[in-house]
C-alpha cells in the first residue's frame, strides 16, 4: 500500500508530555490499522522519557526496517528529532499537535510543565490533580488523571525532563527528507497552531490539517484520521 521497499508497514508513537500510550493509541490505531499499518504506542518511562523514547524506536527499526515515526506534542519532537538523525530508517512522519520549535525557554507547553512539576512537588499528586480537573476539559481530566497516576511518584521529573528538551529548529525540519503529516490545533494556547504552521513550511514534504480542542475531545482518533490520510497522499 505504502509503495515502498520496507519488510512490514509498521509505525511507531510517542505520548505527549505527561500522557501515556493509550492516548497515543486512541489518536492513531484505529488509522492505521484501517490502513493496514501495524503500530506500536510506547509507554513513556518517566525516569527517562526521551531516552525510552529513542530506544523504542531503535528497536523496531532494527525489527521492521524503515517505520513510520509519530507522536502527539513532546512525543512529536523526539519522533522528529529522531527521524532527522535515522533517515535511512523512515518512511514518514505523523506529527500531531507540535509544540515548539528549537529552544523550548518561551514554549507555553514547557512553561505549563515546568509549573505543574513544582506543584506537584509542592502540594501532592491528589491536590494538583483535583485542581487540573477543575480547569481541564473532561476528557483530557479523565486522560491526565490515569496517566499521572501511573507515572508518579516520577511524574515531576518527566515533566521537567520534556520541557527542557529542544525541538529541531527551522535548519533541521528543512533536511527532514521524509515526508511528514502534521496536525495542528486552532485553538489550543498551550500548543500554538502557529508552532504547526511554522512546521509545515519548513518541512520540505509536508502537510498541515487542522482540528479543534472540541474535536479532540470527541474523539481523539480524529488526529491520526487526518494524520495518516495525510501522509498517505504525500506517499502517493
Amino acid at each position: 500500500m505504502l509503495g515502498m521497499s520496507i519488510r512490514s508497514p509498521h509505525a511507531v508513537v510517542l505520548p505527549g508530555t505527561g500522557s501515556d500510550a493509550r492516548f497515543a493509541a486512541d489518536a492513531f490505531e484505529s488509522a492505521l490499522t484501517a490502513a493496514r499499518i501495524s503500530m506500536q504506542a510506547v509507554e513513556p518511562e518517566p525516569s527517562g522519557v526521551v531516552a525510552g523514547y529513542k530506544h523504542a524506536l531503535d528497536a523496531a527499526a532494527h525489527v521492521h526496517g524503515r517505520i513510520i515515526v509519530g507522536g502527539i506534542s513532546i512525543g512529536a519532537v523526539v519522533a522528529v528529532a529522531w527521524a532527522i538523525e535515522h533517515p535511512d530508517r523512515v518512511t514518514g512522519v505523523l506529527a500531531a499537535l507540535p509544540p515548539w520549535l528549537g529552544d523550548s525557554l518561551d514554549a507555553p507547553a514547557a512553561a505549563s510543565a515546568r509549573i505543574t512539576a513544582q506543584q506537584l512537588t509542592e502540594d501532592g499528586l491528589a491536590a494538583v490533580t483535583e485542581a487540573m480537573a477543575a480547569s481541564t476539559p473532561s476528557w483530557l481530566a479523565a486522560a491526565l488523571r490515569r496517566s499521572w497516576a501511573a507515572q508518579w511518584p516520577n511524574l515531576p521529573s518527566a515533566l521537567l525532563e520534556a520541557a527542557a528538551y529542544a525541538a529541531p529548529d527551522e535548519p533541521a525540519l528543512r533536511s527532514l527528507g521524509a515526508p511528514t503529516a502534521i496536525v495542528g490545533c486552532v485553538d489550543d494556547p498551550v500548543h500554538p497552531f502557529a508552532v504547526a504552521e511554522l512546521w509545515q513550511r519548513a518541512v520540505p514534504r509536508a502537510t498541515l490539517s487542522t482540528v479543534t480542542l472540541d474535536d479532540i475531545g470527541a474523539d481523539p482518533s480524529i488526529l491520526g484520521n487526518l494524520a495518516v490520510a495525510d501522509l498517505l497522499s504525500l506517499i502517493g
